[in-house]
């Protein structure tokens, strides 16, 4: 039976902050900043800006609840495709940067610009999380 190393409580810790924020981040598509994140939506997306919006909410809180519940070899899927997702989103930053469109008080190109570095982190926030980075390093050699 393969081993599967346990995740650290830094990376417990990480994991309950993005799966909490990924649920707020839901919730907030179906209520209060629906319009914000209309803003985001590329104008190249051949649906309705708002049904984008639902849709992406109910897929953000999945995740984060995903992100919360799933252990062993289904987390780390989990992060695999939490990072996927946020690729995936990642052109609308791209358009929101270059249309100069002010949302979440990003009202700068400069505010904008920053946000883009963010994805990344956001990305590397969920692989290392779920332990994927873990996995794919080498086992270090007990000295005999």
């Amino acid at each position: 039976m393969p081993h599967h190393p346990h995740t650290t409580t830094l990376q417990n810790v990480t994991r309950g902050l993005l799966g909490t924020f990924m649920i707020v981040a839901g919730t907030s598509h179906l209520t209060f900043e629906r319009r914000e994140f209309q803003a985001q939506v590329p104008d190249f997306v051949p649906e309705d800006k708002d049904t984008v919006v639902l849709q992406s909410g109910v897929v953000e809180i999945a995740l984060g609840l995903a992100l919360l519940l799933l252990k062993g070899k289904n987390r780390r899927r989990m992060g695999i495709g939490l990072a996927a997702f946020y690729a995936a989103v990642f052109p609308g930053n791209v358009h929101q940067y270059t249309h100069r469109i002010s949302a979440f008080g990003l009202d700068t190109d400069a505010k904008r610009l920053a946000r883009l570095f963010f994805q990344p982190v956001l990305m590397g926030a969920a692989l290392y999380s779920t332990g994927v980075l873990n996995a794919s390093q080498p086992k270090k050699r007990a000295n005999v």
